[in-house]
């Protein structure tokens, strides 16, 4: 038995019943990633086995289950770099939220996972650590920013990650790499601790092989937390024992604007055909119009790179963090440690952002971005008054090579397109595997839906994969069967 092939959930009844032992989950585990680090470099940390508590099994219904957090996650007294020089050194004298919750529910971390670069880019190649390379084919990139939490999950190296998406950095790496990916619904999930890209779209959610892995790691995180100030104070918990399965009656909109110009062809054929099983299961699907799509990359990359311009002025070299030597005076030891300490991409987005929020350009762009912003969220909450659901591509293509993405980072913007307008509107999105291409490489469907929709959502993904066996496929792997 392989135990890295199963679901987490799987794994936790092998463990209750005494079929499996934590010591052999670990294990197995540690040697996933002793063989696949050198080739995928999902991890930045490793966690010393030794050191691994054992956890109660009754803690929860994933306790003893071996994860990994995304390195922008804070966790007391582990490096948390968020895959950038500056923070190269940095261990949080705390626990983030997500982490005190999971550590009670007796989650087994085994380290902080590989991203890009404050989680800015969509490809997981901006990484101060290095490139993460996808597992289904390792000239393919994995997607981004939490590119090593789902190249992680794909190659067996733990049962579920957590993660951050901003504008679709669950999802999209989901996607390109065969799993499934849940972006809850803003404000359900704390963000303390969670180091900061743009505080008005970031959301923490998981990284698992199924949509009832997701719920069950859901259900241990989300609820109101008095530290976050955007925290909601709404209904938690219940998500695993509400997945049913039943789809009847359910109306599913596929928005037109997201299958036409851009997208390729086999990803279209595949995400229509994921309708195509919603429908036989007895989900009332149609084709309606969605306009506003065309202008929601521009608003995201205005309103993202904004709030990264005010969040990352934090970094200075004085109060933490890496520092530049041999300056002169204390605007030269800014200039310097920003300067040497961040990589392009982040650079890039600073300026932007720096850009957009000047006097002179705040109206004109700043401040019309908040307004497309707020009409992207009037036209999903239409769209919510006759459509419980709406499914759409996850990107247009499957997973580039190494290196396309980073010579043309406008491109790599475009792959957002249908990602962004779900974090614009504060709404629960999915990612779920829902085929291949001609090359072997994974396509995922996207599943969106109203504020606090989570169950719907997560629902109508386990709904699908009753019927398809798409989650359960694996890359090949050095001494075991792939695909």
């Amino acid at each position: 038995m392989d135990l890295c092939e199963l679901t987490a959930l799987e794994l936790s009844e092998k463990l209750r019943f005494g079929e499996v032992s934590q010591h052999e989950a670990i294990k197995a585990a540690l040697m996933r990633i002793d063989a696949a680090q050198p080739e995928n470099n999902a991890f930045i940390t490793v966690t010393d086995a030794p050191s691994l508590p054992a956890a109660d099994l009754s803690a929860s219904p994933l306790a003893g289950v071996p994860m990994a957090y995304k390195d922008n996650i804070c966790t007391k007294g582990v490096k948390t770099s968020c895959a950038s020089k500056i923070l190269g050194s940095f261990k949080p004298p705390y626990d983030a939220t997500v982490v005190e919750r999971l550590s009670a529910a007796g989650a087994v971390s085994l380290g902080k996972l590989n991203m890009d670069e404050f989680a800015m880019g969509s490809t997981s190649e901006t990484s101060f650590y290095g490139s993460v390379k996808n597992p289904w084919a390792l000239d393919r990139v994995p997607g981004g920013s939490s590119g090593g939490a789902a190249a992680a999950v794909a190659a067996g190296e733990v049962w579920y990650a957590i993660a951050s998406d901003t504008g679709g950095s669950i999802r999209q790496p989901a996607a390109y790499c065969g799993v499934t990916g849940m972006k809850p619904t803003y404000g359900t999930v704390s963000r303390y601790g969670l180091i900061a890209y743009a505080s008005s779209l970031d959301q923490i959610g998981p990284l698992a092989r199924s949509a009832a892995d997701c719920a069950a790691v859901l259900d241990l995180i989300q609820g109101r937390d008095p530290r976050d100030g955007t925290s909601l104070d709404a209904p938690a918990g219940g998500l695993l024992a509400s997945l049913t399965g039943d789809v009847r009656g359910l109306r599913v909109g596929l928005p037109s604007d997201c299958f036409g110009e851009g997208l390729n062809q086999e990803v279209r054929a595949a995400v229509l055909a994921a309708a195509g099983v919603l429908k036989a299961r007895g989900a009332r699907v149609e084709e309606f119009s969605l306009p506003i799509m065309e202008y929601v990359v521009p608003a995201y990359y205005i309103v993202a790179a904004a709030e990264a311009s005010s969040n990352l002025s934090r970094f200075d070299g004085v109060k933490y963090g890496w520092r530049a030597s041999d300056y002169e005076d204390l605007s030269d030891l800014y200039l310097k440690t920003r300067t040497e300490g961040f990589g392009s991409e982040v650079k890039r987005r600073i300026l932007l952002g720096t850009f957009v929020l000047s006097a002179g350009y705040y109206d004109a762009y700043y401040k019309k971005a908040l307004q497309v912003k707020a009409l992207i969220k009037e036209a999903f909450d239409r769209a919510f008054e006759t459509y419980d659901l709406l499914l759409t591509p996850v990107t247009p293509t499957t997973a580039p090579r190494l290196g396309e993405s980073l010579s043309d980072p406008l491109q790599m913007y475009l792959s957002d397109i249908y990602t962004v307008p779900v974090n614009l509107a504060g709404l629960p999105g999915l990612s779920m595997p829902c085929g291949f291409d001609c090359q072997g490489l994974p396509i995922g469907a996207q599943l969106i839906g109203p504020a606090l929709g989570d169950g719907i959502v997560l629902n109508a993904a386990h709904a699908f994969q009753l019927e398809t066996s798409y989650h359960r496929q694996t890359p090949a792997r050095k001494g075991g069967a792939g695909i």
